[in-house]
């Protein structure tokens, strides 16, 4: 099913919670992973796409349109995700790099997460970007977004975002160099 037949079940009040549900099934695994690529840890990434999808249930009414459905799903997990890292950095006035160490761990220790040696350094280099050039990396190289559809979800211009891509590619190359 499509986004256009998606809203109209979600406009429509007889078929609302069909349609919330339908698009909570074609969404669900991708905005989990969004999430998960930021914060790591399973169960605050669980909580942060119920989160979400409550924004969205609540908001839907409110949608303009003016964006593909996808998007301005994306932009609500983009957003929440971000909240939720500037919370935890800043809930006992925590240093970012205890922040990256505490993800880091997490990254060691979850059953959730396997690959071999490199896909962990990767990963743990990415720990080391401001968030927004990790969110900017995952969306480019892992989720395989085009500038344009980042732009839009971001609210961030595509030259901004190519420097931000750029600059993540560069940082990771150096973690990878010196590790």
């Amino acid at each position: 099913m499509n986004d256009q037949e998606l809203l109209l079940k979600l406009k429509d009040p007889e078929t609302r919670n069909y349609g919330f549900n339908l698009m909570v099934r074609k969404y669900q695994q991708k905005i989990y992973w969004h999430i998960r690529k930021m914060v790591i840890d399973h169960d605050d990434t669980d909580d942060l796409v119920q989160e979400v999808f409550v924004k969205v249930w609540k908001h839907i009414d409110n949608f303009r349109e003016d964006a593909q459905l996808y998007t301005w799903v994306y932009r609500i997990a983009t957003n929440e995700c971000l909240n939720f890292l500037r919370k935890k950095k800043n809930k006992f006035f925590i240093p970012i790099l205890d922040v990256q160490s505490e993800l880091s761990q997490k990254l060691d220790s979850s059953p959730y997460i396997n690959g071999d040696e490199i896909q962990l350094k990767l990963q743990k280099a990415l720990l080391k970007l401001p968030d927004k050039q990790r969110l900017v990396f995952n969306m480019k190289y892992f989720d395989e977004m085009k500038y344009e559809e980042i732009s839009e979800i971001t609210g961030t211009s595509i030259g901004s975002l190519k420097a931000n891509y750029h600059h993540a590619v560069k940082k990771i190359e150096e973690f990878l160099k010196h590790d």
